[in-house]
């Protein structure tokens, strides 16, 4: 493993995307009032390890030619990595050098970026070429962020539009992550704010070399024989730990990788990927709509298993050990199965002509025998899609008067309003 590095160097003509198995932003107050400390407390002469970022870089090849990354590989020779591990950390850096340049910004409300100067030869805008995203030079002009989600993740619009503050948003769906990034960058804009009426502008300057030259990193690649999805179950039971949704996530979206091309072809594929993640993304929103009173993900999850496979009276994880241990399992997806399927006969326009009797076909359908993996595609599809329905009704039935009255009416408010009080 190479020597420890800061930010300054971990950026350098890198992008770096948080993929869709991963968790969404799971700090909070104590843990980034630790960062802080950590930050604020640290003395000139020493620098402050931050563990291991563990990246897994993706072929220029396998970055379109449409896609926002596509300038600054082909022509800049940047490289595109996964963040496996290490995101919750790299996300705190990211949001408080942004929580940095607004306030700087705010000290300095008639200049421009490119006119303020954070040290003696940085400028805000320099800082944000450096750290938060560059502009597309020609054409439309779009910006190209260094650090954030990838598309499909449900934190990728919020981190655009609330924490960079990209205009145009338009209405941004909010959950429990997305409040922990709010919560996060209103944390460090506090902070800032005392810091520097406490210890003055050189204070200020200061935070910025520490944060990007002695907060340091190991940088760690994957190879590509090293399972990803494996290496992130793993790598993620260190440190804040993953919720029992999070790891049941990350491994349907693995068990999606495993099936061969005649059961799952690349668009399949891609569109069963697409519903995890729209399920995983309303289950997150609904879990978090109450935002002084946010639901736990493992009750929901233990509820829905008791009213999809079974009712146990064990306490503990019983629960999580059938999901991962028994049914959403790559053995389950090994385990080929012979299944009848019937294939129905194309009735064909008929003419007036006289047919031989034995010319004639008895309308009767086949069957034929396929082998299937025991665990079919549609199971997931089915169990992420009830999942999704049924976090709505999860809400609705602890906060009945935060229902819309689409969804509950009345009657039907003041009525589970009485049951939650019994």
């Amino acid at each position: 493993m190479n020597s420890p590095i800061g930010l300054d160097s971990l950026f350098k003509e890198k992008i770096f995307r948080i993929p869709d198995y991963q968790r969404g932003y799971a700090w909070q107050k104590p843990q980034y009032k630790d960062f802080w400390e950590d930050l604020v407390n640290l003395q000139k002469d020493r620098s402050h390890y931050t563990g291991v970022i563990t990246l897994k870089e993706i072929l220029p090849a396998d970055i379109k030619d449409d896609s926002k990354e596509y300038w600054l590989v082909e022509d800049h020779s940047y490289k595109v990595f996964h963040i496996v591990d290490g995101q919750q950390r790299l996300t705190t850096c990211i949001i408080f050098l942004q929580s940095l340049i607004e306030f700087v910004r705010a000290l300095h409300k008639d200049k421009k970026d490119e006119e303020i100067y954070l040290t003696d030869s940085l400028t805000l805008d320099s800082i944000i070429t450096k750290f938060i995203y560059k502009k597309k030079p020609s054409g439309d002009q779009f910006l190209t962020y260094k650090f954030g989600y990838t598309s499909d993740n449900p934190s990728y619009e919020y981190m655009r539009y609330r924490i960079f503050g990209e205009e145009n948003a338009g209405a941004i769906q909010e959950t429990f992550y997305t409040l922990n990034l709010k919560n996060a960058k209103i944390y460090f804009i506090g902070q800032l704010e005392a810091w520097h009426n406490e210890e003055g502008w050189e204070a200020i300057q200061d935070l910025y070399k520490k944060i990007t030259k002695r907060f340091l990193f190991n940088e760690y690649i994957i190879k590509d024989e090293f399972d990803v999805f494996v290496a992130f179950e793993t790598m993620n039971n260190r440190g804040k730990n993953l919720s029992k949704l999070e790891l049941l996530k990350n491994r349907l979206i693995y068990l999606t990788t495993l099936y061969p091309d005649n059961e799952l072809d690349a668009a399949s594929r891609k569109s069963l990927r697409d519903d995890i993640n729209a399920a995983w993304k309303q289950v997150y929103y609904q879990l978090g709509r109450n935002e002084k009173r946010p639901l736990n993900d493992d009750d929901f999850l233990k509820a829905h298993w008791i009213m999809t496979f079974m009712y146990s009276r064990k306490k503990g994880d019983d629960y999580i050990n059938f999901l991962l241990n028994e049914y959403f399992t790559p053995k389950n997806i090994h385990k080929k199965i012979e299944k009848e399927v019937i294939i129905e006969q194309v009735e064909e326009t008929k003419t007036d002509f006289d047919f031989e009797e034995d010319e004639l076909d008895n309308g009767e359908d086949e069957t034929k025998i396929i082998t299937l993996s025991a665990l079919e595609p549609k199971k997931i599809r089915d169990y992420v899609n009830s999942l999704k329905a049924s976090a709505v009704h999860w809400f609705n039935s602890h906060y009945p008067y935060l229902a819309s009255s689409e969804e509950l009416s009345d009657s039907e408010k003041k009525w589970i309003d009485k049951l939650n009080r019994i």
